[in-house]
């Protein structure tokens, strides 16, 4: 027995070394990566004060290894690569020593940079650096730039058609028409598309959503979520108090006060009171296909159904959890914060962004969202973007004016 806890005592105790030999180990190798990170940092800044000289030295090198793509001017003509003229040099030379070592995609520029020393690196930064921004209205492409609209607005806009029977804010006035209010917007969209798809039987509403596109319907499903909601201005039907008792079938889904917390299951709070009696013999009937739904009310009679319907009519429907997005403008502030205003940098280890070429931006953004490119930062603010975010900030950076920054060196004490 003694043998035994022996033998175990050495086997943890050698478990135990090299558990703390590991973490050593991944310490000190933090603490070398963190010395590298430090030493690339300080080089940055020799771009940054690099004079006269070490600027010809970078034409130089340009002239042999980078005008192909980013022509010697530092403006760009090729779609996809970046104008690096004017561009913040300990920036530029960061991310040449991240192409260098592969961080950044070795085969973008496989060859331009590999053999170059730091030196030469220095110097490439600092001549693109010193030349003057490429400007919007003369940089090529400039009228590829188009700005998508507000999804809110555009929602509106194309909601316009349905007022006359949903009222303009989706709170009905009209007997057997919905509330479209209160509504998840995965809800709406599905709707639309079964009555598309003949999935629900409307002739008229078929017709109206026929030239709707997806993204349409996404905008006029968010316009409603995102209005006041209210009972439909409409009379009910049938006793509120058998209703009550005849819904709690309905409360697993739907909610015990008709606000549901599924998407996929309409809120019936406050909804028109004929339009759920109406909806309730589709689904008897098989109008609307739908299993679940027809099986639950195969049993129940008109008066039972307007009974219902006057029991959901008669709840307050409450505000849905779906977020107002962003402007472009509002988006721009939060961008601006690090780029500078109006996305002209005054960090030169952050890039300027105004002016840039407009795909380029639009291919960044997208490269931080799905980690092709490494950074906390900007994957946590590209991870909220939709792609039409994506679209208007890349195309309201690459029409703002580009200003070239001069650095100073700040005098030792």
């Amino acid at each position: 027995m003694k043998r035994c806890a022996r033998n175990l005592y050495r086997i943890a105790l050698a478990i135990m070394m090299a558990a703390g030999a590991a973490i050593m180990d991944s310490a000190s190798g933090a603490i070398a990566h963190a010395a590298s990170v430090e030493a690339e940092k300080k080089d940055g800044l020799r771009a940054v004060y690099a004079g006269a000289v070490e600027v010809a030295e970078g034409k130089r090198i340009a002239q042999a290894t980078c005008v192909r793509c980013h022509g010697l001017d530092g403006i760009s003509t090729t779609r996809g690569v970046p104008h690096l003229a004017g561009q913040r040099p300990a920036y530029l030379y960061l991310e040449l020593k991240a192409y260098q070592s592969g961080a950044r995609g070795k085969k973008v520029m496989d060859g331009a940079v590999e053999f170059l020393s730091d030196d030469a690196l220095i110097n490439v930064a600092a001549y693109y650096a010193s030349l003057d921004p490429a400007q919007f209205a003369t940089a090529r492409g400039a009228k590829s730039v188009l700005v998508k609209p507000d999804p809110v607005q555009a929602g509106k806009a194309a909601a316009a058609v349905c007022a006359g029977c949903h009222g303009e804010d989706g709170i009905s006035k009209i007997p057997g028409t919905p509330n479209l209010v209160a509504l998840d917007p995965k809800y709406i969209v599905a709707a639309m598309k079964g009555y598309k798809s003949d999935q629900r039987k409307h002739d008229v509403m078929k017709a109206m959503l026929a030239a709707l596109s997806e993204t349409d319907m996404n905008n006029v499903a968010l316009y409603y979520a995102l209005q006041t909601p209210a009972r439909a201005q409409t009379p009910t039907v049938g006793n509120r108090e058998a209703g009550k008792t005849a819904a709690a079938v309905c409360a697993g889904c739907h909610g015990n006060q008709g606000v549901s917390t599924n998407p996929a299951a309409p809120n019936l709070a406050g909804q028109d009171a004929q339009y759920l009696v109406t909806a309730l013999q589709a689904y008897k009937n098989g109008s609307r296909s739908d299993a679940t739904m027809k099986g639950l009310v195969a049993a129940l009679d008109d008066r039972v159904m307007k009974d219902m319907a006057a029991f959901y009519a008669a709840q307050p429907p409450q505000p849905l959890n779906v977020p107002r997005p962003l402007t472009t403008a509002e988006w721009a502030q939060k961008c601006d914060r690090c780029h500078g205003v109006n996305g002209n940098s005054v960090d030169p280890f952050l890039p300027a962004i105004a002016g840039q070429r407009v795909e380029y931006l639009r291919k960044v953004l997208r490269d931080y969202r799905t980690r092709v490119h490494q950074s906390s930062a900007m994957s946590a603010m590209s991870d909220a973007l939709t792609e039409a975010d994506i679209e208007n900030l890349a195309a309201y950076y690459a029409r703002q004016k580009a200003r070239a920054v001069v650095f100073v060196p700040v005098p030792g004490k």
